[in-house]
């Protein structure tokens, strides 16, 4: 009895369940249905090889390169803006029906269709998808449309309106002189009467002419960056001669910014002219002239003492684990400790006092700031700024992440009490630093400065709440 039950149960399950699967089923084929009615176009974006965009009688062709990357073919060949053409590709080839309008459309005029074209070339196929476009509905700025194989009249998002009128610069790569700041390894600057040359050495970007110094980092990669992500604001030559030179002022330019890429074995010069507030630029390597705007000229006229670097400490303070410091007969050295996951530090003295660890950090995080006020070229006899012997010093240890350890040396010199400021010297470069005097007012002056206050005892701690 109980087996004939269960037998019964099971068969009214299976009865329940293939009437939901029949209904689910019939509902995903209807939502199926839908969705490609819904369809003016649906190919995969990845698949189009090809394409064109008309108005009128005129026209824009973009095909893919073998990289994948769009090109344009005409009415020039060009680079293309990815962004733009890959917009007009997803668009056009996942195209969604708002409305069908007519299911066999009599007067096309009516709609004025064609007003715009816009022909799809999915690899693997020969004929393309042509969408034909026309006004735009006064109701609601929606586009009639139609495709060229469908008997349908169609309404289309609004907002491909924007898309479709852009033109043949619109859809234009305008960084046409971009080049792989990496491997630039020596710049070469002529701006008016500024002039300099910098190298990329182990120790960093390295002026070589008009002074042996430190270039900034920040400067000189910033300057590149400009470079390279300079943008077109017109083309207003596509294949430069000796005539479109004179008449953009290019042929003798004002200014000029020369490029050493060594791995790939070129040099590239850019060239630059202002006129009024036009400014024109070319390089070696392009046979273009553009029209731009922006700040670049600004830069290159940034003067050899702007693109010096400043900082007179190369370091992190929180990779420190040591530092010393000695004035006159005066010394002292604190050492960072670890005792399980707290960090403390210690001074060098014969009872390994504890330090003040904020007062130890601060003084290091002062001299990670230091910046030169001015700088001594060719400074001769290091006695005359009391550096020889120097009247102080600093030394400092860092260790990285990869476990690498450094020693940096800072030699002090005399305070000039009317500038305010005092020379510092750093072993390894010729010209010496002018900085600000204030950070030496943190300069410890005996090893109480840097000492932990004690702790106090309780009973001293309940008389001072009292």
């Amino acid at each position: 009895m109980r087996s004939r039950t269960t037998l019964i149960v099971a068969a009214v399950f299976i009865a329940v369940l293939a009437v939901v699967l029949i209904f689910e089923d019939r509902g995903f084929k209807k939502e199926e249905a839908a969705e490609k009615a819904a369809a003016l176009v649906d190919i995969p974006s990845e698949d189009l090889v090809k394409m064109e965009l008309r108005t009128g009688d005129a026209a824009l062709f973009f095909e893919k390169d073998g990289q994948g990357d769009w090109r344009l073919t005409a009415p020039l060949e060009a680079m293309a803006d990815g962004y733009e053409v890959g917009n007009l590709a997803d668009s056009f080839s996942s195209l969604r029906i708002q409305r069908v309008v007519e299911t066999e459309a009599m007067d096309l005029a009516a709609y004025e269709i064609p007003t715009r074209e816009v022909s799809l070339w999915a690899k693997g196929r020969e004929e393309p998808v042509r969408i034909l476009v026309g006004m735009e509905n006064p109701i609601d700025n929606s586009l009639f449309a139609k495709r060229e194989d469908d008997p349908r009249v169609v309404l289309l998002a609004g907002h491909l309106k924007s898309t479709l009128e852009k033109e043949l610069f619109d859809f234009r790569r305008k960084d046409i002189f971009r080049f792989e700041t990496g491997e630039v390894k020596a710049v070469r600057v002529r701006a008016g009467g500024v002039a300099w040359e910098a190298s990329l050495q182990e120790s960093g970007w390295t002026l070589s002419s008009p002074v042996k110094a430190l270039a900034s980092k920040n400067k000189v990669e910033g300057l590149l960056d400009s470079l390279s992500s300079l943008r077109a604001k017109e083309f207003v030559s596509e294949d430069k001669k000796a005539e479109d030179l004179r008449t953009f002022g290019l042929e003798r330019p004002a200014y000029e910014a020369a490029l050493s890429l060594p791995a790939s074995g070129e040099d590239i010069v850019f060239s630059f002219h202002k006129d009024g507030e036009t400014f024109y630029a070319t390089t070696s390597r392009s046979n273009k002239i553009i029209a731009f705007e922006g700040t670049l000229l600004a830069d290159l006229e940034r003067r050899v003492d702007e693109i010096r670097e400043k900082k007179v400490a190369d370091l992190y303070s929180w990779e420190a684990f040591k530092v010393s410091v000695r004035k006159g007969a005066f010394s002292l050295t604190a050492v960072k400790e670890k005792a399980g996951d707290e960090e403390t530090w210690a001074l060098d003295t014969p009872d390994k006092d504890a330090a003040n660890r904020y007062k130890v950090e601060d003084f290091i995080r002062r001299v990670e700031r230091l910046e030169a006020a001015a700088f001594i070229d060719n400074p001769g006899a290091l006695a005359r700024y009391g550096l020889e012997p120097p009247e102080a010093e600093i030394r400092i240890w860092t260790r990285d992440s990869a476990g690498k350890e450094e020693e940096r040396i800072w030699f002090l010199g005399r305070e000039d009490a009317a500038k305010d400021r005092v020379i510092i010297k750093v072993p390894r470069l010729e010209y010496l630093f002018e900085v600000d005097a204030a950070f030496l007012q943190e300069f410890p002056k005996a090893a109480a400065d840097w000492k932990a206050e004690p702790p106090q005892e309780p009973d001293a701690a309940a008389n001072i709440m009292k």
